[in-house]
């Protein structure tokens, strides 16, 4: 079995247990077959230091990160990463700030990358690329004559082309992701989005009677839906074990029998929590016999420190829960509490099964395993009930269970909250079974054995005749390339430039 190179823009700590189903199932994929996790060490060095990469065994997985240098981080992962693409791919074009010096520095950080995984590949591996950070990262490998299986997987929604091709050097971005043999997607309209995307800008089209294959003139590639999922039963061992723990105990105690309305975001704009608390105002002054018989609870983790737009919103969501408790509390009660703090996976799986509902309502999301975490942790007998964004991704897999709503509307969520309420026992075990159902028959351990298989599958890697030359670099200084550039053809390059 060829070994699995992971590249992310962050790695796990080995000596730490892996948090959350995504590094668990990529863990495990690793441990079977042997291979490397390379990415961002979370650490920054000076600007005149050149970041090394350093390597730590755990079993049969070597954990290889480098750090960044300051300017490296300001330009690349503050600048081009968050805001730009983030904001891009979550359709808030108003909060976009491209500046050049930003996209030259999200060049060569994949360069950088590229640099330090090309010593480390053998001829036989196999590439998985994770996220939005590292999306020249195959052209960069092709730059050098790797002709290894590379997949790559978009973690966050994938944007209409109208929206996508307003970004200023879009096209550059778009011919280097040709470079990947596989690009997964967390929903159908994501990978529509990006053929899409292709079609627009001439790099490539789909190929007749070959459903999901597109080409270049060089080459031909595919792209797929793969949503993403959870360690079902895992999680749901652990919701099932954490109401007996001292902090469930006490929670449940501070209650008085009111019933739970649960969010848990990390602070973002997308995520549509000043909506959502609005929402659960109206729900309260719609049915003001629900003041005091019910407490909102939203955990939301304070993000990217330092960033004005997360400082504002910071703030708004503050006030906001604040005037509401102003509004509407009593000595006896308080409508709502606000936590800025993270909380371990035992804290929250036990918080989600104790709610009565969950409000998930993103105004954009790739997927969104919150949800799908919410479903898993619940008591089969006495299900609570999924308020869910019909912009999530998860919205596609959990329809037949959530009640799905327009993250906008406000009367809409407050209308969903009074269902959920009223909502009879027989119901919320039908909808929450149909969800159940649909987790257990898709893990992320399904998940991940579904992309490495279609990656490594025959015929999966077309490289074409001229991918083992590479092409001449593309330069983000110069207006976005008119017709289609694909890796393949050109004079080789020097090695990676980082500075």
């Amino acid at each position: 079995m060829s070994r699995l190179i992971v590249v992310s823009n962050r790695v796990p700590d080995p000596r730490r247990p892996a948090a959350g189903g995504l590094a668990t199932a990529l863990t495990a994929a690793l441990q079977a077959r042997g291979g490397i996790w390379m990415g961002w060490s979370g650490e920054c060095c000076d600007d005149d230091t050149e970041p090394q990469l350093r390597q730590r065994q755990a079993g049969a997985v070597t954990y290889a990160v480098t750090d960044l240098s300051a300017r490296d981080h300001a330009e690349y992962y503050q600048g081009f990463a968050n805001s730009v693409l983030w904001p891009l791919c979550h359709y808030r074009l108003g909060l976009t700030d491209y500046a050049r010096k930003d996209a030259a520095g999200y060049w060569r950080v994949n360069r950088l990358f590229a640099g330090h995984l090309l010593p480390l590949l053998r001829k036989d591996d196999v590439l998985w690329v994770h996220d939005y950070h590292l999306l020249p990262l195959a052209a960069e490998l092709r730059l050098h004559g790797v002709t290894n299986p590379i997949g790559f997987f978009m973690h966050i929604p994938w944007p209409a082309p109208d929206v996508f091709l307003s970004v200023p050097g879009s096209d550059a971005l778009l011919s280097a992701m040709t470079g990947y043999d596989l690009l997964g997607f967390q929903t159908e309209n994501d990978t529509a989005n990006f053929a899409q995307c292709l079609a627009r800008s001439r790099i490539a089209r789909p190929m007749p009677g070959d459903p999901g294959r597109l080409a270049t003139r060089q080459r031909s590639f595919r792209a797929g839906t793969f949503p993403i999922s959870i360690d079902t039963a895992g999680f749901a061992r652990t919701a099932e074990q954490a109401v007996r723990n001292p902090a469930m105990r006490r929670l449940q105690e501070t209650l008085r029998g009111q019933r739970l309305i649960l969010g848990v975001d990390r602070l973002d704009y997308s995520k549509g929590i000043p909506q959502r608390i609005e929402g659960y105002r109206r729900f309260l002054l719609d049915r003001p016999a629900f003041q005091g018989q019910v407490t909102y609870l939203q955990i939301t983790p304070k993000s990217r420190a330092g960033v004005e737009q997360y400082e504002a919103l910071q703030r708004e969501i503050a006030e906001q829960a604040g005037h509401l408790a102003g509004e509407l509390g009593r000595l006896d009660w308080a409508p709502m509490r606000y936590v800025n703090r993270s909380f371990g996976q035992s804290v929250l799986a036990g918080t989600c099964r104790m709610a009565r509902a969950a409000l998930v309502t993103p105004l954009r999301d790739g997927m969104n395993l919150v949800a799908k975490e919410y479903v898993a942790a619940q008591d089969p007998a006495d299900p609570g009930v999924l308020i869910l964004s019909r912009f999530a991704g998860a919205a596609q897999e959990l329809d037949e269970g959530a009640l799905l709503v327009n993250p906008y509307d406000v009367e809409a969520i407050a209308g969903a909250l009074g269902q959920a309420m009223d909502m009879a026992p027989e119901e919320r075990r039908e909808r929450h079974g149909a969800m159940l159902r649909v987790l257990q028959d898709h893990t992320v351990f399904d998940w991940c054995d579904s992309f490495l298989s279609a990656l490594s599958a025959p015929g999966a890697a077309q490289a074409a005749a001229g991918t083992a030359e590479p092409r001449r670099r593309i330069d983000i200084r110069l207006a976005a390339p008119s017709g289609p550039q694909t890796p393949g053809n050109g004079p080789r390059p020097s090695l990676p430039e980082t500075a």
